[in-house]
């Protein structure tokens, strides 16, 4: 079945319908990633967005479903160049297509993706939409395009009770682990990966989950040894009630680990300010460096809004990773509390694991190591 995708420049690409065949509207965004198709699927950042796979040959491996982010794919639609409609992979438990169908969403394959990018990349992120009705006059869905904006987000993604997540068998943690046996960490869901939770159990923490709408003195109340703040998707500036919880988190002595959205969020909840990009980071090769090593690792990033370093209060926070292609802010240390924040992905999943160490720093930062 014939597809289209009109952005709201009035730019029409044709190609062929993929999952789901109902019309949606969503912010178009692009992930450079070559591997990892599911994991982007499953990550609850991509809510209200439809993503472009730059990638040109997107299925080829299935659905591996224990690699799944969460319990299912939250982007609005999905944009490849080629489907692999035939997986070859033992691990593989079904067809990206039926994957799709399953849950809903839309998608179209046979566009140049490509030149779709280079348009986000120059004019900047837009609105578009996902079609197989033809029309005749674009006026009236382009009115719908630009009207359409990302709002609540974070309630739609973040789970409706806390729970423990469950722990890893100990015989799988190495000798880098131990460091965090018995320590307790109570995970605030904005939108949180598994693999954070997991990257927290497998260096034997205990991790409780609560709802991104929770209160301070309740995750206080129960004296985690650890706050971690998760990633999420949507604009910071519109979780004013998140905000004004976290800056209480920032108030207590408990070490505090923030991960993407959650950066951002501290960052407001301490007077600094966040701005939209152009086209926003999306991928598993962006650099970083280390200011205070000037060492660079290679990170995966998902994210369309970065905290202004000009607005950090220099006697109360300080830049302390830097994106090396553009200059961005990739992290921030705080002046006296035991409290530091990355705008990048160490948790990634399939990678790349480079930063990874930071998960051991939290932990020393709890403790662990004494």
């Amino acid at each position: 079945m014939k597809a289209f995708l009109i952005l709201e420049d009035g730019t029409v690409f044709c190609g062929n319908s993929i999952g789901s065949d109902r019309e949606v509207i969503s912010e178009i965004v692009f992930n450079t990633s070559m591997t990892g198709y599911l994991e982007v699927l499953t990550d609850p950042s991509y809510a209200g967005q439809a993503v472009v796979m730059t990638y040109p040959l997107i299925g080829n491996y299935g659905i591996c479903t224990e690699d799944m982010e969460s319990d299912r794919p939250w982007p609005d639609g999905f944009i490849v160049r080629e489907l692999s409609r035939i997986p070859s992979n033992f691990r593989s438990g079904d067809t990206i297509q039926n994957f799709l169908k399953k849950y809903d969403i839309p998608g179209i394959c046979g566009i140049d993706t490509r030149a779709l990018t280079k348009i986000l990349r120059e004019k900047g992120t837009m609105n578009g939409m996902i079609t197989t009705h033809v029309y005749q006059d674009y006026a009236e869905p382009v009115k719908r395009m630009k009207n359409y904006q990302v709002t609540g987000v974070v309630k739609a993604v973040s789970c409706e009770k806390k729970y423990l997540f469950p722990s890893v068998d100990g015989k799988n943690r190495d000798r880098q682990t131990h460091a965090g046996e018995g320590r307790r960490v109570a995970l605030l869901d904005l939108g949180a990966k598994k693999n954070i939770a997991r990257s927290l159990t497998e260096r034997g923490c205990e991790v409780t989950i609560y709802p991104g709408y929770t209160p301070a003195e309740e995750i206080l109340a129960a004296n985690p040894d650890g706050i971690m703040l998760s990633n999420g998707p949507g604009d910071p500036k519109e979780n004013v009630e998140i905000i004004r919880e976290i800056r209480k988190l920032y108030e207590s002595d408990v070490p505090i680990f923030a991960i993407c959205l959650g950066h951002q969020l501290m960052a407001l909840a301490t007077g600094a300010d966040t701005y939209k990009l152009k086209y926003g980071h999306r991928g598993g090769n962006h650099p970083v460096m280390d200011l205070a090593t000037k060492r660079v690792y290679i990170s995966s990033q998902n994210h369309g809004y970065a905290v202004d370093p000009e607005s950090l209060d220099p006697k109360v926070a300080a830049p302390a990773f830097v994106n090396v292609n553009d200059g961005t802010n990739e992290g921030i240390a705080y002046v006296g509390k035991n409290i530091f924040t990355v705008q990048f992905h160490p948790e990634a999943c399939p990678g790349p694991r480079d930063s990874g160490y930071l998960f051991d720093r939290f932990i020393e930062m709890m403790g662990g190591n004494q």
